[in-house]
């Protein structure tokens, strides 16, 4: 089975094809273009580099979210286009049980992290096992510092991935922890990850048509939310 995968949900973008859980080709970049001007460019470059065409294609991924708004609705509606025009499944995966992938390490626990500002995270936490990743905890948004403290109670080594690996890790509780923070290639989101959780999906029987892959949103998008609070002002007015 060939995968066709991407990742645009942070600052990074990358695009994969994996033959089953096998990384075929990557492409991979951190710059401030958009993903709009990058994203399928990535993935033109890498089918042909490995030699596939997208008609060959079996199975299209994405990372759904959480991330970015815009970066997340430009992967699923690229991943949904390409599905849709071959009559292709698709999976949508979670960025931060796709980053998991990132260390092969049996025995540690790995903690993703994406910057949510606001003193947040984008988080889930996982446990490396010898028969895959086990989830510990699911998606959601949590403060630093909540996240500390429920950190203390889970196995070492503890990594740390994701683009808000680096402001955890400068945090003095993480610090306490002795979190480890893994070499920059290993540390951002990367859509062989997105491809390797795909293919389990796929195994599980858990594939969607195109029309069934939607955005996986964590929070409101900041002007519902500055909406949502101006309203509750008016009221309280």
């Amino acid at each position: 089975m060939k995968i066709l995968a991407i990742d645009s949900t942070a600052t990074a973008a990358s695009a994969a094809v994996l033959e089953d859980d096998q990384l075929l080709g990557e492409f991979f970049i951190h710059t401030s273009f958009t993903h709009s001007q990058t994203l399928m460019p990535m993935v033109q470059n890498v089918l042909d580099c490995v030699g596939v065409s997208v008609n060959e294609i079996d199975l299209f991924a994405a990372a759904a979210g959480p991330g970015s708004f815009t970066g997340v609705r430009i992967g699923v509606a690229s991943i949904k286009g390409m599905a849709m025009a071959s009559g292709k499944p698709c999976v949508g995966v979670s960025a931060l049980e796709a980053m998991a992938y990132n260390i092969a390490l049996p025995g540690a626990t790995v903690c993703a992290v994406m910057d949510a500002r606001r003193d947040q995270v984008y988080n889930a936490v996982f446990q490396l096992e010898e028969e895959g990743i086990k989830r510990i905890m699911p998606d959601r948004a949590i403060s630093i510092q909540e996240l500390i403290v429920e950190c203390k109670n889970y196995s070492k080594p503890l990594f740390l991935v994701g683009d808000g690996a680096k402001l955890c890790y400068n945090t003095n509780g993480f610090q306490e922890l002795a979190a480890v923070l893994p070499p920059e290639p290993s540390q951002y989101q990367r859509a062989f990850g997105v491809g390797k959780a795909a293919f389990g999906a796929w195994q599980r029987g858990e594939a969607i048509t195109a029309s069934e892959l939607l955005p996986i949103y964590l929070r409101l998008p900041q002007a519902e939310r500055e909406l949502k609070k101006k309203l509750e002002n008016q009221k309280e007015g």
